[in-house]
């Protein structure tokens, strides 16, 4: 009877498989950028890596419907459900954007039932950024 040969991996940590593997995430970050044509959901784990991440047109809507705040949150329950497949409780909440779908983004979050540490508005402001451009004579 032969004796079977260790097999020794080339690969010294251990992560081997699929890159969507189904790690378990207690805490997370959920981004929404709601503009007036879209709403992109992602969601990430805390240092940052997109666990998920779902926009309006993903979601199947098309043309002028993507900017409403129904889309908006089909798009948030897309992006949500997987994550809490994977185990995600909390989460902090970084809303951007002038869009219809900001509130209707933050309403279906607390309904899915994920415990939220903060919600912060990270839409830019310009700090009366950029010069004009000089007015044009006729």
């Amino acid at each position: 009877m032969t004796k079977p040969i260790p097999r020794i991996s080339s690969r010294r940590n251990g992560r081997i498989g699929s890159r969507k593997n189904g790690r378990r995430i207690p805490k997370g970050v959920i981004h929404v950028q709601a503009s007036f044509n879209n709403t992109i959901v992602t969601v990430t784990d805390v240092r940052g890596r997109v666990v998920s991440w779902s926009s309006a047109g993903t979601s199947g809507f098309k043309g002028t419907r993507r900017g409403t705040p129904f889309a908006a949150q089909d798009a948030v329950a897309n992006a949500i459900r997987t994550v809490v497949d994977q185990g995600m409780q909390r989460a902090e909440v970084m809303i951007k954007g002038p869009g219809l779908g900001r509130d209707a983004a933050l309403r279906a979050i607390r309904r899915s039932g994920i415990l939220l540490s903060f919600v912060r508005d990270v839409t830019p402001m310009p700090h009366n950024g950029c010069r004009p451009p000089k007015k044009r004579r006729v």
